[in-house]
């Protein structure tokens, strides 16, 4: 597989100097159709302010979607089919070449520059093979230095004499070092990568991702695919990203907008359920059963306690004629609506109007005529309403969940049969607060209080959610998620040796049940991409362990990459720490320090007195701030350059138990792009020794 860079190229015949012609002429046409947007004007096309504030804030994300990044690469390939790619495409015509990049361009007259990788054209970029060419006969790959275009590499697929080979510049791209935030993959997806990226949208995606994967940028280029291939459909439901903390979102915040894709939240699953201020933290043991799926079925009943069957007839005046509803037949329309178990306010809604209902049968009976203006007069009858609030009165979601953790026997009626006795007594609070906004809430409090609010009305479902570090999720959690996709499909992303919680997921079959989307595809990575071979080896030595099941990742890197472990005196551990970090700075790229979170104060003083600036997890790395000061509690998701990991016992130690302590320590030990280097006074958990 030849790969091409000259020094001083010849414009007339030199192939590179004729991509870099056609780089030049696809960003002049790319700031030509920007220019196009930007000169629309629309004070004629907009009946009202409201279309015109929407029309351009339409306008203007479609501006900023078009931007021209310098440094990012319009193109990172080229396609040369056998055929036209189809004979219903337009585009293709035989022997016609495509240049594969991260958005579509056209020129003047509308002929494509650039095609999206997303297109259905664009798929045998990532999946052509020398077995499968797929009417592939030439695939060239294009290194950039910045934003300038400095080499080419060419596999001729359908060459019987050309040897399949690794891609030199494919692997230089995987292990380029970063500084900033995470950044799109488009140029390097996988075939294995590629086919969960353009699943369908119709069912829900489940990856299991080893360390170094890519299963983030997997899920986050799955929205992006399926933006591009149901934007419609999507635009109108909504997609969403839920990540593990605020600094994971801010890591791989700029992903999608680099793909052109503006449109996509992000939240944390505390976000969701923000309905009431979280000051409080529970133990390990009240957490744990305020997550159990149990809890569902606690505040099912508690919600449906308050309906109280009636014993009283509802009698409804109407000028001079009183009409007359039996307690037995309200208690009838009761029963009905609390057997068809529909949401608590929906049928607090539709029993008035059964009343009225009743009513209008009995004036039809009497001779009257009554239409549905009279049905829904009657409805609002005060006679209607004061029987409703005392069959069926409002339910406040946050009040009911305080009453549950603060009355010990209201929470015994609602969980007979389903908590045991200590179990209640482990989540009830010690000491009731005097009401909702003076209450220590806590996490998982509020998806206690999200439930409920789902059981009194619907939760608004989205088109599609990606869901990442799912491992670390509780039913309860999963359940929260779960009603935002109700209607829509899920990515849900994670590690099962990577959970850290006490409630952490043993399998994801069980995590898709709580979900709602039980029967979903699961499926595993394992090859790695982005984490060293010996740091990878390493490193799982605990899965047996932590993950006994699990298969082992592989890294597909050539570079074995830079690791060792070195072994101090306690007295030195904290010079050799900082002598390992500006060992590291002398590499190009980013590094992290991570340390079990106890041991973060004094680190930061260490940096301190050595003169050595440091970053918190979330904030951007740069060329002049390279180090980042990681608590092991907050590495989940992030990588760098090269980690210098500070005393692995420390960090096992950190945690409740010594499964979540090693799972704790196999995430920090994988967060290394290019080198590792582990430091330690104590003795090493004996699965690394």
């Amino acid at each position: 597989m030849p790969s091409h860079a000259l020094d001083h190229p010849d414009p007339l015949t030199d192939p590179l100097e004729r991509e870099r012609t056609h780089l030049a002429a696809s960003r002049a046409a790319l700031r030509a159709m920007r220019a196009d947007v930007e000169a629309l004007d629309i004070k004629d096309v907009t009946a009202n302010w409201v279309n015109a504030e929407v029309l351009q804030r339409q306008i203007d994300e479609r501006i900023k979607a078009l931007a021209d990044l310098a440094d990012t690469p319009l193109f990172f390939g080229r396609l040369n089919y056998l055929h036209a790619p189809g004979a219903e495409s337009a585009e293709g015509a035989e022997g016609e070449q495509f240049y594969i990049g991260r958005r579509h361009v056209h020129d003047a007259d509308g002929d494509p520059m650039v095609i999206d990788w997303r297109a259905p054209v664009s798929q045998p970029f990532y999946q052509a093979s020398k077995k499968a060419p797929m009417d592939i006969g030439l695939r060239r790959r294009f290194g950039y230095t910045g934003g300038e275009l400095t080499a080419y590499e060419d596999e001729h697929l359908t060459d019987p004499t050309e040897t399949e080979h690794a891609s030199k510049l494919l692997q230089a791209e995987i292990e380029r070092p970063r500084v900033g935030p995470m950044r799109d993959i488009v140029a390097t997806i996988q075939p294995e990568q590629d086919e969960i990226v353009r699943a369908g949208i119709g069912g829900t995606v489940c990856v299991q991702g080893a360390p170094g994967t890519g299963k983030t940028a997997v899920g986050l280029h799955r929205v992006a695919y399926l933006l591009y291939a149901h934007r419609d459909r999507l635009a109108r439901s909504g997609t969403l990203v839920i990540g593990p903390n605020r600094s994971f979102l801010h890591y791989i915040e700029q992903v999608l907008p680099a793909l052109g894709e503006l449109q996509v939240g992000q939240a944390t699953v505390d976000d969701l359920v923000a309905h009431v201020e979280v000051r409080g933290t529970d133990g390990a043991d009240a957490a744990g059963l305020k997550g159990d799926a149990r809890m569902a079925e606690v505040l099912r009943r508690a919600v449906r306690s308050h309906v109280t069957l009636p014993t009283e007839p509802c009698v409804v005046v109407r000028g001079s004629r009183r009409w007359r509803v039996p307690a037995y037949e309200l208690e009838e329309m009761v029963r009905e609506l609390l057997d068809r178990d529909i949401r608590y306010g929906a049928a607090r809604e539709a029993l008035p109007q059964r009343i009225a209902h009743a009513v209008l049968v009995r004036m039809e009976q009497a001779g009257e005529a009554p239409d549905d203006r009279v049905q829904n007069a009657v409805a609002r009858n005060p006679a209607v309403k004061a029987a409703v609030k005392e069959i069926w009165p409002p339910v406040d979601p946050a009040k009911l969940v305080l009453r549950l953790l603060s009355d010990p026997d209201f929470l015994a009626e609602q969980a007979d049969g389903i908590l045991d006795a200590d179990e209640q007594k482990t989540i009830l609070w010690a000491k009731p607060p005097r009401g909702v906004k003076s209450a220590q809430w806590s996490s998982a409090d509020a998806v206690l209080i999200d439930e409920a609010t789902d059981l009194v009305e619907r939760t608004h479902s989205l088109g599609h959610v990606v869901l990442d570090e799912a491992q670390d999720l509780s039913p309860m959690q999963y359940r929260a998620v779960g009603r935002r996709c109700t209607t829509g499909s899920a990515t849900i992303l994670g590690d099962i040796a990577q959970g850290t919680t006490p409630w952490a997921t043993a399998t994801w079959e069980d995590a898709l049940v709580h979900l709602g989307k039980s029967g979903a595809a699961v499926e595993e990575l394992t090859q790695g991409f982005r984490v060293p071979r010996e740091v990878i080896a390493y490193a799982s030595r605990l899965l047996p362990a932590i993950a006994p099941g699990l298969s082992e990742a592989t890294s597909i890197r050539e570079a074995a990459g830079d690791f060792s472990v070195r072994a101090v005196d306690s007295a030195a551990l904290d010079s050799a720490v900082i002598a390992a970090c500006q060992e590291a700075l002398g590499h190009e790229g980013s590094i992290g320090l991570i340390a079990a979170d106890a041991r973060i104060p004094v680190l930061a003083g260490a940096l301190d007195a050595a003169g050595l600036a440091y970053l918190a997890p979330g904030e951007e790395t740069s060329a002049a701030a390279r180090l980042t000061l990681v608590p092991a509690t907050l590495a989940k998701g992030l990588e760098y350059d090269y980690v210098v990991l500070d005393e692995p016992a420390a960090v096992v130690d950190g945690e409740p138990d010594e499964r979540t302590g090693l799972r704790r320590l196999y995430v920090a030990l994988t967060r290394a792009v290019s080198g590792l280097t582990v430091v330690h006074a104590a003795p090493l958990p004996e699965q690394l020794v």
